[in-house]
């Protein structure tokens, strides 16, 4: 195609007929290939493509210049069918000379598939710099022995990103030895990420859990000290265990000495983490690099821990805090004194002293300029909200509530230039709850909503129409899972969550959103979340929309109510759970439905 004809080459022929050509090639090697030709090919190739092919199917054997390829994603949301171990990435690292860089973590597999492959394929296993297998599909994390597998094959790597099993009631948890073995393997890890499985699912951790209660993990402080020793350039460090790890503080404070590039830190079930004796600081008040910090359910940290960690972590731009039931808005508020010219993104979440209003109070000091807000508390009823309004000592936060109607409205709170993305896990739905959060007056661009169990709602609408005085507001993430079981949470007389989903998703149309990540709610004694007719017919509504994904399952003649959108381009059914068999009598969305979807979706004509 490429060739001559006397002194005529393909490229003297006219841009139309070119067009018109590559319209009529429809098989995918082929596409490829040209797209390879030159910049002029790969440009009408895009501008002519119909339909994607998704990685995790694409051919590489007969498109040489993907051996280089830098960056390789796979994605797959649903179990696998079965086939042999470690079948689905012989294929990759068969025709990929040089892989830099893998990720897996949105890719469905058994942990079991990967170190025979990387084991059988040593210079490719050896070219890769960053490897993330922090996977949420599968429901076992990777084990001592696969861990140290892995990294054994891969010498090289900078990041790694891993879902493990820390309990040691499981056989071949991963403990002290496994974390030296892996520095060992890889002593020039940047960002070294280990998450217990558990702590990846979205399970919201209740604030009255006694956490001292919880298993001790077999990781010791003297080993930790030695593994931050063996990893001299780690920037960004992850240890979420879920059982405790006590008395931490002197591990920590050799990280502060061993690895002086640490900007980055979260710990998970770690307690002693800083004793906030003064005026002498010790654990992480020793950290003074760290420009990020996360701590997750620690039971001993204090007021007086949050203090001396602002004193000795002066460049703190993000700080996270979960689960940890001694602190107060006392000592959030003098944090937000401290580092008032650096703090920027800010998480609170599931502590016990900690409600909504008192976190907006105590963040009063860096309201101008918080760029970055995740609120996960418990909202106050509007009575007590008015009388904490009509007190006179209120807050300046509070010195614009309206009190003349049952929701409590913040008009102007936080600055409109600066804030930019608000997260939030509503505990409470009353009311016109919605519009206590849209007279926050925020100019942001992705609203995340996390909404669990609740008995029957008392109103009509959920509210989402209040945001639509946001122009901006672009992408939303509105995950209704926590509604479970119909027998408990759907209105009395009626056998599903279709009104449920009415009340969640009703005024969505008002919006104006180009992107939509959806959670429907959920029914776990037939393990079903599946789209309603209900929703179906709002979410068609959404005449902006471009792209959505549903996190569940839906009937086909409900998914084809979307190809009324006129600029949807991308619609994905992440069967991110385990669903039912396909032999099973349910009518969700299957196989050759999902195709007929697919092609009827890309007939669908975009006006752009």
């Amino acid at each position: 195609m490429a060739g001559t004809i006397g002194n005529v080459h393909v490229q003297d022929l006219p841009d139309v007929i070119l067009y018109n050509i590559f319209s009529l090639v429809s098989d995918t090697q082929s596409r490829n290939a040209m797209s390879l030709v030159c910049l002029k090919w790969h440009l009408l190739e895009r501008s002519t493509r119909r339909t994607l092919v998704p990685l995790a199917t694409f051919e590489t054997s007969f498109s040489s210049p993907l051996a280089s390829v830098p960056q390789v994603k796979l994605v797959r949301w649903h179990q696998r069918s079965p086939t042999p171990l470690g079948s689905d990435f012989l294929p990759l690292l068969q025709h990929f000379h040089s892989l830099p860089s893998l990720d897996l973590s949105d890719f469905y597999c058994w942990t079991e598939d990967l170190p025979p492959v990387l084991e059988s394929h040593p210079l490719v296993s050896a070219s890769l710099c960053r490897l993330n297998i922090l996977t949420q599909s599968s429901a076992e994390g990777f084990k001592s022995h696969e861990l140290l597998a892995i990294t054994a094959s891969c010498p090289n790597l900078r990041e790694f990103l891993a879902a493990c099993v820390f309990d040691h009631r499981y056989v071949d948890f991963v403990g002290d030895k496994t974390l030296l073995a892996i520095a060992s393997n890889c002593p020039r890890l940047s960002l070294l990420h280990l998450a217990d499985i558990s702590s990846i699912s979205n399970a919201r951790s209740d604030p009255e859990d006694d956490e001292s209660a919880s298993l001790d993990a077999r990781i010791s402080h003297i080993i930790l000290g030695d593994l931050f020793a063996s990893l001299p350039l780690l920037e960004e460090l992850v240890l979420d265990v879920c059982q405790n790890v006590r008395d931490i503080w002197p591990a920590l404070e050799l990280l502060s000495s061993k690895c002086p590039r640490l900007k980055s830190l979260k710990l998970g079930k770690f307690h002693g983490n800083c004793r906030g004796i003064a005026p002498h600081p010790d654990g992480l008040a020793l950290c003074k690099g760290l420009e990020s910090l996360s701590i997750k359910n620690s039971m001993d940290l204090t007021d007086a821990c949050l203090i001396a960690i602002s004193f000795g972590c002066p460049k703190l731009a993000k700080f996270e805090v979960q689960g940890c039931k001694k602190i107060t808005e006392i000592g959030i508020n003098k944090m937000a004194q401290i580092l008032w010219q650096t703090l920027i993104n800010v998480k609170i979440s599931s502590c016990k002293h900690l409600n909504t209003q008192a976190s907006l109070r105590a963040l009063e000091p860096i309201q101008s300029q918080i760029q970055r807000l995740h609120l996960d508390c418990m909202w106050e009823s509007n009575q007590a909200l008015e009388e904490e309004a009509s007190s006179s000592n209120q807050s300046a936060v509070f010195k614009n509530i309206q009190t003349n109607r049952r929701d409590v409205i913040w008009e102007e709170t936080y600055s409109r230039k600066q804030c930019k993305y608000l997260d939030v896990y509503y505990t409470q739905i009353q009311g016109q709850a919605m519009k206590s959060l849209a007279g926050l007056g925020l100019s942001f661009s992705i609203y995340r909503f996390g909404l669990p169990y609740q008995s029957r709602p008392s109103v009509k609408a959920f509210g989402l129409s209040s945001l639509a005085r946001y122009p901006r507001l672009s992408k939303m993430h509105l995950d209704c899972g926590g509604a479970i079981g119909f027998a408990l949470t759907a209105p009395s007389g009626h056998m599903d969550l279709s009104l449920w989903e009415r009340f969640y998703l009703n005024g969505i149309q008002n919006l104006n959103l180009s992107e939509l990540d959806y959670w429907p709610p959920q029914d776990r004694d037939v393990n079903q979340r599946s789209l309603s007719l209900p929703a179906a017919g709002l979410l068609a509504e959404c005449l902006s929309l471009r792209k959505l994904f549903i996190h569940g399952t839906a009937n086909e003649h409900f998914m084809m109510f979307l190809l009324r959108i006129p600029n949807i381009r991308d619609v994905q059914l992440r069967e991110d759970y385990y669903l039912a068999p396909d032999n099973d009598t349910s009518t969700e969305m299957r196989v050759d439905s999902c195709c007929r979807f697919e092609d009827a979706l890309n007939r669908h004509h975009i006006p752009d």
